[in-house]
């Protein structure tokens, strides 16, 4: 009788979060911060057509790194549940935090029990009536949920991200000093990035009902006129790929993931 090969449960988790950090690392930073009118993220993305941070609901953004095909099923699966559930109940029930949860139980379900973990890190973003209700919700692959204040760095090269939005975030600012923080950050002190290299949204509690605003090239060009003059230059990526998008390593790709609950009762 042959005996079955074995694996430590330990060295089997080391391995699916090691694949999944590796994957993340591969792809572009991406920034979300608190500023006196509401909150902004930035991503580094010279695509026009893919985007890694959108609406999910009223009051409500996603953002996403990593593996752009999975990390674009979870959003879609997020708007449906904020649409059924504002739908069956009212727009006011809807909010970040059952739907922060239930992403982190999809993904916890998805790396304890699937062979292939989910290559990504999402951000649920909420901005609330008031500046201290503004809130951040990080994602890990694993699906271990933190509530960030103030900012939050998702993607590759996070340690040293971090370490220069704490020396030049500012709590309270106006929207053209905390998207530059975000810039200079993501930048990095040997490289500067252009309007044309960056994907910009806010969540502005002042634009009222629908607050998730996508900032385009001339809005950029505004709040931030030191890079306009170079905003003409050529990308060295195609308007059709995406640093986040790599090929999808085994069919398993292409499978829709688990559906979140949208049960009668509240979620989360």
């Amino acid at each position: 009788m042959n005996m079955p090969f074995y694996v430590s449960p330990e060295q089997m988790m080391k391995d699916r979060a090691d694949y999944a950090r590796k994957g993340i690392a591969r792809g572009r930073a991406l920034v979300a911060c608190t500023f006196a009118d509401g909150i902004v993220l930035c991503a580094e993305n010279p695509s026009r057509t893919l985007r890694k941070i959108s609406e999910i609901y009223d009051r409500i953004a996603f953002a996403g790194v990593g593996k752009y095909n999975e990390f674009d099923q979870l959003r879609i699966a997020g708007v449906r549940h904020a649409d059924l559930k504002g739908f069956a109940f009212s727009r006011e029930d809807v909010d970040a935090r059952s739907l922060a949860n239930q992403y982190a139980q999809m993904l916890g379900q998805v790396f304890t029990h699937e062979m292939k973990p989910m290559e990504v890190e999402i951000l649920v973003a909420e901005v609330g009536h008031q500046a201290k209700d503004d809130q951040l919700f990080h994602i890990l692959y694993d699906g271990t949920l933190i509530d960030e204040s103030g900012w939050c760095v998702l993607g590759g090269a996070a340690e040293d991200i971090n370490s220069r939005m704490t020396t030049v975030y500012r709590p309270g600012g106006t929207l053209a000093q905390a998207l530059s923080a975000s810039v200079s950050a993501l930048a990095g002190p040997d490289r500067t990035l252009s309007a044309t290299e960056i994907e910009v949204a806010i969540l502005d509690r002042g634009n009222g009902r629908r607050t998730f605003k996508q900032l385009d090239p001339e809005d950029l060009a505004i709040l931030m006129p030191e890079t306009s003059a170079t905003d003409s230059a050529p990308s060295s990526v195609g308007p059709e790929v995406l640093g986040d998008a790599t090929p999808p390593a085994s069919g398993d790709d292409d499978e829709d993931p688990p559906a979140l609950s949208v049960g009668p009762g509240p979620v989360g």
